[in-house]
């Protein structure tokens, strides 16, 4: 069959909503053009969401950069003597929290580095901090990897861990350390760190308990075209079983200040190209993000356009893909990301971390209806 035929096949199973293969996909990211792929994937995103582009109110908070792992493609994590290293105490915490209740954030996000000296203690207390500060605001926090570090502490199942840190205040989960789910790669970049099988673990146990969360990839380092297609494949058979993921964010690999110094970011075609495919390969996620922290706000601008229907929010405190070369703001305002939203011929619409809208007066605010109206 020509290239031309497979096209119209793909369009017409795009057009009716019909699942694309991994073939698909492959073909997908080996034969055709930026632009293409953009026509399609919009015309998901639009059937799913109209004109809108969510954007929420956040803080970001990374308790400590001391890290037992040493993956080559962090720039954040640091040795206990080195002196850029850190640990958040309670006070630290709380001003976090009450700096965020003062902007009118709806959400803190908490990732950090696994603290060799800290037990699990510690951590559940990240949580039950925040919530004892101000149990209004929505804890999304501890990747996968972390999660599995906890279990390596206790020695506990996965269903324990996340049932401490739920009666703490955890509200859900984020979707980091996914990174690429082929084993092959894994060992080339981030040996030794929760595998692929315990990720996918954890997350269905988190959904299983109510959690819900978000799901990552890394690209653009040494992975392939086919890592990536399979990556996406295998969350969207997880959320076949469970519907527990909200939203899918492609990450694009910094390279600066890494062990991998040496490969060239991904390029902006790269960028808008992995957006577009995951638009149409994860048919069963509600949210395609582009983060604009990792992709420019340019870029994430453009994004919008490309299947993407999320810029993430204000992001406050963001540091672990700073240290690793981000030549982005620290945070945005309100107002300017409605400017980047508008400029891109769509509607800014707040929404809380589970995407229900947001009625806000002020630094006041209210949680709505969901957001989703396909």
């Amino acid at each position: 069959m020509s290239n031309a035929s497979t096209l119209e096949l793909i369009r017409d199973k795009v057009s009716n909503a019909e699942r694309l293969t991994f073939e698909d996909g492959m073909f997908l990211e080996e034969h055709v053009d930026l632009l293409t792929l953009g026509q399609l994937a919009h015309q998901v995103r639009t059937r799913m969401h109209g004109n809108v582009a969510y954007y929420n109110t956040n803080i970001h908070l990374n308790p400590t950069n001391v890290c037992v792992y040493r993956c080559k493609f962090c720039a954040f994590r640091s040795d206990l003597k080195d002196e850029k290293s850190y640990v958040f105490d309670e006070p630290m915490i709380q001003e976090r929290v009450l700096e965020a209740k003062a902007a009118g954030a709806t959400e803190i996000h908490v990732v950090g580095g696994l603290h060799h000296q800290k037990k699990f203690d510690w951590y559940v207390d990240v949580v039950r901090v925040i919530h004892e500060t101000w149990p209004e605001i929505h804890i999304k926090a501890w990747t996968g990897v972390e999660i599995n570090w906890f279990a390596h502490l206790t020695k506990k199942p996965y269903r324990w861990i996340l049932e401490q840190l739920i009666d703490a205040g955890l509200g859900s989960l984020p979707g980091g350390g996914a990174e690429i789910f082929d084993e092959g790669v894994r060992s080339q970049i981030c040996e030794h760190k929760a595998d692929s099988q315990s990720w996918i673990d954890i997350h269905r146990t988190a959904h299983e308990l109510g959690l819900r969360s978000n799901a990552t990839m890394l690209y653009g380092h040494v992975e392939e075209a086919r890592h990536r297609i399979d990556h996406l494949c295998r969350l969207r058979d997880l959320q076949d079983l469970t519907g527990g993921f909200q939203t899918f964010i492609p990450l694009a690999f910094h390279p600066e200040n890494t062990r991998m110094d040496n490969i060239i970011k991904p390029s902006g075609n790269m960028d808008l190209r992995t957006i577009a495919i995951s638009r149409l390969m994860l048919d069963n996620f509600d949210h395609i993000k582009a983060y604009w922290i990792m992709l420019g706000e340019q870029t994430a601008q453009i994004a919008l356009g490309f299947g993407a229907d999320d810029l993430d929010g204000t992001v406050v405190h963001e540091l672990i893909y700073h240290d690793a070369g981000a030549e982005t703001p620290e945070g945005l305002t309100v107002s300017q990301l409605h400017e980047l939203i508008r400029e891109a011929g769509c509607e800014p619409v707040e929404r809380d971390t589970l995407y229900r809208r947001v009625h806000r007066d002020g630094m006041n605010w209210s949680v709505g209806e969901p957001v989703l109206i396909s």
